[in-house]
């Protein structure tokens, strides 16, 4: 009689994980414009608070999988919680600068942590027909999680310190995370052997069918298997045994091309393409987002329904092929008509997010050229990596640009920022026309395929990589060394999202935005290639059989 609260609290704590997640990303961008203000930060300094969840999830990257390992994945959850509490009250509280950046540290540490062990402690908990829907429901909390905190800018923007509240309310669904994953089944806190993980009860609504079928199967087929030595080092992820080495080659391939496909940049492009297809004002701005978030929460939403039936593979190489063609469409759309490309450091919330909202209403004939050669926020809202973190910068960037106060800055404080952007030595000229000019008549259909393509982008993605990714992960490894391997892959998510987010400005010089995407498109049909020839299907097996499998396979 338990069975149907134990899947109802895994639903709960994995959904919780996920909106989480993406709050914490997606409130920054709000938070940024009222913190700018209030504690006159700097370009520098902007760029470091936005920064600063990436340090810290980079680090827990690093340091979580032993955690989860070594003392549970329920464990890790009700830890990350606890200090993902701390880390808000911090926020809530702080009164400087640096308070902020231990404070935005501190809370990227516990979602990263977080996020992996959710998918982890679902993936092992739930039968085998059940783990895509309840894992990827993460997915689907992280975009809710993101228009949530879209939502909750907007309700705070005007007000006086609405920052506060903003980081604050991040402490209700932590509390309710936490309190959830109590009444939960405790998982074996050391795993001894494969054959202790079952009969412990780590995977207590596996089918009875299932759990004969696994006693039954011919465990000693390979001599590598024995049930004394289910212990794992980490070095065994790069060696032969147990076929570990095709696992992490699996695993590594798919967060690498899931950023390698451009998805931290296209998203950030959204306010850009917005505006040139003529969302001239805040609210319809405001609208657009909250649209394209809209699409990202449906398309998720059909990848948790499918991700059972269709399976894991068939949806990752469908969206690679609907991404591939919407980045190359976008890529040849751009060639006729040109999207500025213009940055500086107000718009830090988001990199490309069109300041020229903002500027309109005072000055319209200015063009805005003063670029700073860093972008911004590169490393910094977009360069958030996580489960589906993909779903982070939907439109954390077009927000940013349309939080303004009533869409009329305060001149001194514009003019102090202008002064920052352009004082920075090696200022690049925008390229293309300035954001105001009005889309001359015969590229506005041209603007609309773009606008439609990036609408097909970021379903394709909420659909294939942005869930199936994490699952995958959370499906190929031994229960002995999945912490740390789902950790190891995870560092390279958010390394390559940093690279990715950080190159952009000077690759788009180097070679022009319109081959950027094209080439964006060139590594989607490398994923195809890639998924087709290496990465197995899952749906359906139990985590064992999936374990025998490649066990098996040379």
């Amino acid at each position: 009689g338990r069975a149907p609260l134990v899947l109802l609290l895994s639903g709960t704590v994995s959904l919780l994980g996920g909106l989480i997640f993406g709050y914490e990303l997606g409130i920054i961008s709000g938070a940024l414009l009222q913190l700018q203000t209030d504690f006159q930060l700097s370009c520098f300094e902007q760029e470091v608070l936005v920064s600063a969840v990436l340090i810290g999830a980079l680090l827990a990257s690093l340091a979580g999988g032993i955690l989860i390992d070594r003392h549970g994945r329920r464990r890790a959850i009700l830890v990350s919680n606890l200090v993902l509490l701390v880390g808000s009250l911090i926020l809530t509280l702080a009164r400087s600068f640096t308070l902020l950046v231990i404070g935005r540290m501190t809370v990227g540490f516990a979602i990263s942590v977080s996020s992996m062990a959710c998918c982890i402690y679902v993936s092992e908990m739930v039968a085998a027909h059940q783990r895509g829907l309840l894992v990827s429901l993460y997915e689907a909390g992280i975009t809710v999680g993101i228009l949530l905190s879209y939502a909750l800018n907007y309700i705070f923007a005007d007000m006086e310190e609405g920052w506060r509240y903003m980081f604050g309310l991040a402490i209700a669904p932590t509390a309710m995370q936490f309190l959830s994953i109590l009444f939960l089944p405790v998982n074996p806190v050391k795993l001894s052997s494969w054959d202790s993980d079952c009969q412990k009860g780590l995977i207590p609504l596996q089918d009875k069918e299932d759990r004969a079928a696994a006693k039954r199967e011919p465990y000693q087929d390979s001599p590598t298997i024995s049930h004394q030595e289910k212990h794992y080092s980490f070095l065994d992820l790069f060696r032969t045994r147990d076929n570990m080495r095709r696992r992490t080659l699996v695993g590594l391939g798919l967060v690498l091309f899931q950023q390698f496909t451009g998805q931290p940049n296209v998203l950030g492009y959204a306010s850009k393409i917005f505006h040139s297809v003529g969302f001239q004002s805040n609210s319809s701005a405001i609208l657009a987002s909250v649209g394209l978030g809209a699409i990202k929460v449906v398309a998720t939403l059909v990848a948790m329904a499918l991700a059972d039936k269709a399976g894991r593979r068939v949806l990752l190489m469908a969206g690679c092929v609907v991404m591939a063609i919407s980045v190359t469409t976008i890529g040849l759309t751009s060639r006729t008509a040109p999207l500025a490309v213009a940055r500086d450091c107000r718009a830090a919330a988001g990199p490309n997010a069109s300041h020229s909202l903002s500027q309109q209403p005072l000055a319209p004939e200015v063009p805005q050229a003063a670029v700073s050669p860093v972008p911004p926020a590169s490393g910094a809202v977009k360069s958030q990596a996580g489960p589906g973190f993909a779903a982070t910068r939907s439109l954390t960037e077009v927000f940013a640009s349309t939080q303004s106060k009533e869409a009329v800055p305060n001149p001194s404080l514009t003019q102090k920022r202008d002064l920052a952007g352009q004082s920075k030595e090696g200022t690049l000229e925008s390229t293309g026309p300035p954001l105001d000019a009005t889309p001359r008549a015969q590229h506005t259909v041209l603007n609309w395929i773009t606008l439609l393509s990036m609408m097909a982008f970021v379903s394709a993605f909420s659909i294939g990589f942005g869930p199936m990714t994490w699952l995958v992960l959370s499906e190929i490894y031994p229960a002995g060394i999945r912490g740390r391997a789902f950790a190891f892959c995870n560092s390279f998510n958010w390394a390559a999202n940093l690279l990715i987010s950080l190159s952009f400005l000077d690759l788009i010089d180097a070679i022009g935005f319109s081959w950027m995407f094209l080439l964006y498109g060139l590594m989607g049909v490398m994923a195809v290639i890639f998924i087709y020839l290496f990465v197995p299907e899952t749906k359906g097996q139990s985590l064992e059989e999936i374990d025998q499998q490649f066990s098996r396979k040379r």
